[in-house]
């Protein structure tokens, strides 16, 4: 288990540049405002699961596309100074490295983002098959090109299949946009997290109600999650037996951009240590609260770095 816990967590996914403006009620349209400050950060859901694995003390791994140009050698700095291993990133020689232009609220707690995502390709399961696997144990996929994700995580099924059970590595998978091909995305996570999106796009109203309807379509033995803002977080597991956590919020609330890849990677974090669903649940909605009381993600470190209390 010392061995295994010394291998890195894959997350693959975005990664892009997010131009962050913090303005103190959101603008109203063809209007010209002041922001109170602005930041460019590396973002993406799986970029910034990343950034809190890391923060957290788990030594990870990030896959995803990016092109050549400054965007890229921000991007590509920032991965370094935080100590995320890129080597599995794939340069694209066509597109161009997405942005998203971000407006955060801190009065209301919104957050408002707008993707410039049009031409840059995804990696792909011939890109995954030259990555070696004996790295990781765990490999954590935002859904974007569902087609070619499942082809990754079959490799992996493949790798897992000639392991004995504790040096297999474990699969998780992100369902968060309300878009019918990653809806095949389900039955092929160890642990699948849905979002609030998804489930209301189902016709659910709250995350145990969720859990209920679609744990359906994940596969035996899986775990779904679904994360549901300030109401906090449930899963349910293959013994049938909700987990709940309430949420933790801030004492003023500061930026929640990001707020659900931090849920997600520090769930991650605390199974992937061997810590209960309850722990992972629980860990989960305090850290994902504490980062929306602070702006980016630096102050996780300070609160939660190397946490093993479970």
């Amino acid at each position: 288990m010392e061995e295994q816990k010394k291998k890195k967590i894959l997350c693959v996914g975005l990664v892009c540049l997010d131009i962050i403006n913090v303005v103190d009620k959101y603008p109203e349209e063809d209007t010209d405002s002041r922001c109170l400050s602005q930041r460019w950060q590396r973002g993406g859901n799986a970029s910034n699961s990343c950034t809190v694995l890391s923060l957290l003390g788990a030594p990870c791994a990030f896959m995803g596309s990016l092109s050549a140009g400054p965007v890229a050698d921000f991007i590509m700095a920032d991965f370094s100074r935080r100590g995320v291993d890129v080597s599995a990133v794939v340069w694209q020689v066509k597109g161009q490295t997405p942005c998203a232009c971000c407006v955060v609220c801190p009065s209301s707690g919104s957050r408002t983002v707008v993707l410039s995502d049009t031409n840059l390709p995804d990696v792909t399961a011939e890109d995954f098959s030259r990555v070696d696997l004996q790295q990781f144990r765990w490999i954590h996929w935002e859904g974007r090109n569902a087609d070619e994700q499942v082809k990754m995580i079959q490799q992996v099924v493949k790798y897992n299949s000639l392991l004995p059970r504790q040096q297999r590595i474990s699969i998780s998978v992100e369902i968060e946009k309300t878009r019918e091909p990653l809806y095949q995305l389900f039955p092929h996570g160890d642990v699948v997290f849905v979002s609030k999106d998804v489930a209301r796009h189902f016709g659910f109203q709250t995350a145990e109600s969720a859990l209920r309807g679609l744990y359906g379509r994940v596969r035996p033995g899986a775990i779904l999650i679904c994360a549901w803002a300030e109401k906090g977080a449930d899963a349910l597991g293959p013994d049938g037996v909700l987990v709940h956590s309430d949420a933790f919020p801030p004492e003023s609330l500061v930026d929640t951009l990001g707020a659900g890849d931090t849920f997600n990677s520090a769930v991650i974090f605390t199974l992937s240590n061997g810590g209960s669903l309850q722990d992972a649940l629980t860990f989960g909605c305090k850290v994902a609260g504490a980062k929306c009381g602070f702006h980016g993600y630096d102050g996780i470190a300070e609160k939660f770095a190397k946490t093993e209390d479970f």
